[in-house]
């Protein structure tokens, strides 16, 4: 029995204007499903779980651009103050896709821009897009020319639940975790969530139930720690525990045939010129 079932459901404009009102404070969780299940089950009945068209969860993929020394990845594992993460996030289930980066320049200011993107295309950068990524390099100290540089180099699915919980705080629940190289291989995580829980200063209910399950927060990073788990010649201190715990139960899988269906191997369409720069994008 899906656990979700028991709570009442909420309209995604309804759920935005509410949790948008937060002073958000995020904290993540690496948990096993089974633990989830009693977790749900002690929250207050006044939860409420998004629902669209009849559904509770939803299919999500990510596919992460880097350069071929994978200066976001080693940004993030360093870490710097100076880093930058750059994706195109796709809603399976509607079709839609974003192109997102995120920056963070030398006084530690978060910046995040999202426009959408034509999800046939989500696995290369137009050259729109190397220009506007050129220009968020350039604000923190990057050399506008390494946009030129990156190409899809991991890409991510999972199915997300989104919970409003009665003190107001929100929950996402991640399940179904996979991690996919542009060859198709890659890694399954089927026995664990990542729950994210935004919150104000104060922990939410969730956060006091995980805690007393025996859970604390952890420092995940879907692209940075998947990556630091297929190889394991790059940094992983930052998340040398949680490689050395859960992920250590990944179950690995192999190249996938390729279908209609799943992102396109081409070469982004400014850089055809120079073959060496061109690579196999993700596959699903």
């Amino acid at each position: 029995m899906n656990p979700l079932r028991r709570f009442d459901t909420i309209a995604l404009d309804e759920l935005v204007a509410t949790a948008s009102l937060l002073t958000r404070v995020d904290r993540k969780y690496v948990v096993p499903r089974a633990d989830l299940v009693r977790v749900f089950a002690a929250l207050d009945a006044a939860t409420r779980v998004l629902e669209m068209d009849g559904a509770r969860d939803f299919a999500y993929e990510s596919v992460y651009f880097d350069t071929p020394d994978l200066l976001s990845f080693r940004m993030a594992a360093q870490p710097r103050r100076r880093r930058f993460k750059l994706r195109t996030r796709t809603y399976l289930d509607t079709g839609t896709s974003y192109l997102e980066i995120k920056t963070r320049g030398a006084r530690g200011a978060t910046v995040k821009d999202r426009d959408a993107y034509d999800p046939a295309h989500r696995d290369v950068l137009s050259k729109d897009a190397r220009a506007d990524v050129a220009d968020a390099l350039s604000t923190i100290g990057v050399p506008s020319e390494r946009a030129g540089h990156l190409d899809a180099t991991l890409m991510t699915r999972y199915r997300r639940a989104t919970l409003l919980v009665g003190d107001g705080a929100r929950a996402t629940v991640d399940t179904d975790l996979a991690w996919l190289e542009p060859d198709g291989s890659g890694f399954t995580l089927p026995h664990l969530a990542i729950v994210e829980t935004k919150s104000a200063a104060a922990a939410s209910a969730v956060d006091r139930l995980l805690w007393r399950a025996g859970h604390r927060p952890a420092t995940i990073s879907k692209y940075g720690t998947g990556l630091a788990a297929l190889h394991t010649e790059l940094p992983r201190n930052r998340w040398a525990r949680l490689l050395r715990g859960p992920f250590a139960g990944a179950q690995p899988i192999g190249p996938a045939p390729r279908s209609d269906t799943r992102p396109r191997c081409s070469p982004p369409s400014d850089t055809a010129h120079r073959p060496e720069e061109a690579s196999c994008s993700a596959a699903a």
